[in-house]
């Protein structure tokens, strides 16, 4: 690995988390932080795409509808951008059609509002596992 490069094994990751209810994002932020990861968060996708976001993220929390692009159109976004960051929706309004959505477009997992700490971190767990080449 060239020096300065980013090791996934050993840095702090990256959690960036998108969605329009700043109680949301403050209280994930908050659970992320207590368990040592870097949070950063933005009110709507189109301020996540007008950021750093897609180089620094090592994984995406987005709520499913939002104001402005929806979770399921950033994804569409950044996928046609070739922007391969794991996703994980967080979304109240979860029904099997936007489920199946998500997830054949490549998203980790769709948690339903609220959800369970420990869910959300595991699916936080397995979207930054190494993938094998």
């Amino acid at each position: 690995m060239p020096k300065g490069a980013y090791n996934r094994e050993t840095a702090v990751a990256r959690i960036f988390i998108v969605d329009d209810d700043e109680s949301v994002r403050d209280s994930i932020s908050s659970l992320l932080r207590s368990v040592g990861y870097k949070t950063a968060l933005f009110a709507s996708a189109d301020a996540f795409l007008n950021s750093d976001g897609m180089r620094e993220a090592d994984c995406l929390i987005l709520d499913m509808t939002m104001t402005g692009l929806s979770g399921l159109e950033l994804q569409s976004r950044l996928d046609d951008m070739s922007c391969s960051i794991p996703i994980i929706f967080v979304t109240a309004e979860a029904d099997d059609d936007l489920k199946s959505r998500a997830l054949k477009q490549g998203a980790v997992a769709l948690l339903g509002k609220p959800c369970d700490d420990e869910t959300l971190l595991g699916a936080i767990h397995s979207a930054l596992k190494p993938t094998k080449r």
